[in-house]
């Protein structure tokens, strides 16, 4: 086992188990996270299995993967709860507001702890956006279209989570609702002034405040901002997200693979310009070879402060085996409770 300080990289892995690629992948210092897809789960064993093997190469990095609810859910089968897509939450707001909040604590509990209970430690999710019924990436996956509801209801969701031993990661900031155009097919541009998306699209990041404890970027550009998208801005993340909104937990970019990204040139120029924006760690997915390419070339030099950001996402209480897990009352509740709402 090599112990290190966690780097600045968060890649993937090919398939179920590690090839000796991936075990070299994850071992390189610049690593400090892996993320995983539905191609790397077959069931609750092997994914358990998978988990164990990137511990025995490292057991200081950060296991994440999507999974939200709805069609962003990367496990399904095998005893993995069907999440409620997050616009499901909102509506349910809009008829029973107490209802609504209970349902959203109970679906972050029940995503946290079946993640950790097989050996994943993070989910990018609450998804912060704001529903202005033009986005069909984002559609449903955004809880409404009032910042105040989506505030109220990821803010429940992270109380799940964190009774579960998980952080939480809002995205993506400061809004991908309002364009349509897809950050991983095309370059989207929201054409909008700095104060209307400050008073409407970022307000879940300033009220949620302290209790978010990691950020994910849009790979979108605010012209009247920045020439740059939101995750190669020193604007939008220097100057905005943490001097104007106080935020001082996890920046993370988005997958430098998606044509969004592309503004900033190859892989290494677009990790070099998302980290000297103010990124603390980078993300490279469905793509080996530049993962190779970034590993081989990034010149990174150790922010300290970035590492105890990043450590910090680690739970720092232990999971429930899975069979612990569902004989839990807690769980149990949760689950009822999911049930008879959805």
């Amino acid at each position: 086992m090599s112990k290190r300080k966690p780097g600045p990289v968060m890649l993937d892995v090919v398939g179920l188990t590690l090839s000796e690629a991936d075990v070299r992948r994850i071992a390189h210092p610049l690593t400090g996270g892996v993320i995983l897809f539905t191609r790397n789960f077959d069931d609750r064993a092997q994914l358990c299995g998978l988990t164990k093997q990137i511990r025995a190469v490292r057991d200081d990095i950060v296991i994440a993967v999507d999974h939200e609810g709805g069609r962003v859910q990367r496990f399904k089968t095998d005893g993995f709860t069907h999440l409620p897509a997050m616009a499901q939450l909102g509506a349910l707001w809009d008829k029973d507001v107490l209802l609504a909040t209970r349902a959203a604590t109970a679906v972050g509990y029940v995503l946290a702890a079946e993640l950790r209970a097989c050996g994943v430690d993070f989910s990018f999710t609450p998804v912060l956006d704001l529903d202005f019924g033009a986005s069909t990436v984002i559609g449903n996956r955004a809880f409404h279209r009032d910042p105040r509801v989506v505030t109220l209801l990821a803010k429940s969701l992270n109380h799940g989570l964190l009774l579960a031993g998980m952080a939480n990661c809002g995205k993506h900031f400061p809004g991908h609702g309002f364009v349509a155009a897809d950050s991983h097919l095309e370059v989207p541009i929201d054409e909008r002034p700095l104060d209307a998306i400050l008073n409407d699209d970022a307000q879940p990041y300033a009220w949620l405040g302290l209790s978010l404890a990691a950020v994910m970027p849009a790979h979108v550009i605010y012209p009247k901002v920045d020439s740059q998208p939101a995750g190669f801005s020193r604007i939008w993340l220097q100057d905005i997200l943490r001097a104007r909104l106080g935020f001082n937990g996890v920046i993370f970019s988005d997958d430098l693979s998606m044509q969004g990204a592309s503004v900033a040139g190859n892989v290494v120029s677009s990790a070099q310009a998302a980290l000297a924006a103010g990124c603390d760690m980078v993300l490279i997915c469905n793509s080996p070879d530049k993962a190779d390419q970034l590993l081989r070339e990034l010149s990174y030099q150790e922010d300290p402060v970035a590492t105890r950001r990043i450590r910090q996402l680690l739970p720092q209480t232990k999971a429930l085996r899975w069979e612990k897990l569902h004989a839990q009352a807690q769980y149990q509740a949760a689950l009822a409770l999911l049930r008879e709402v959805f």
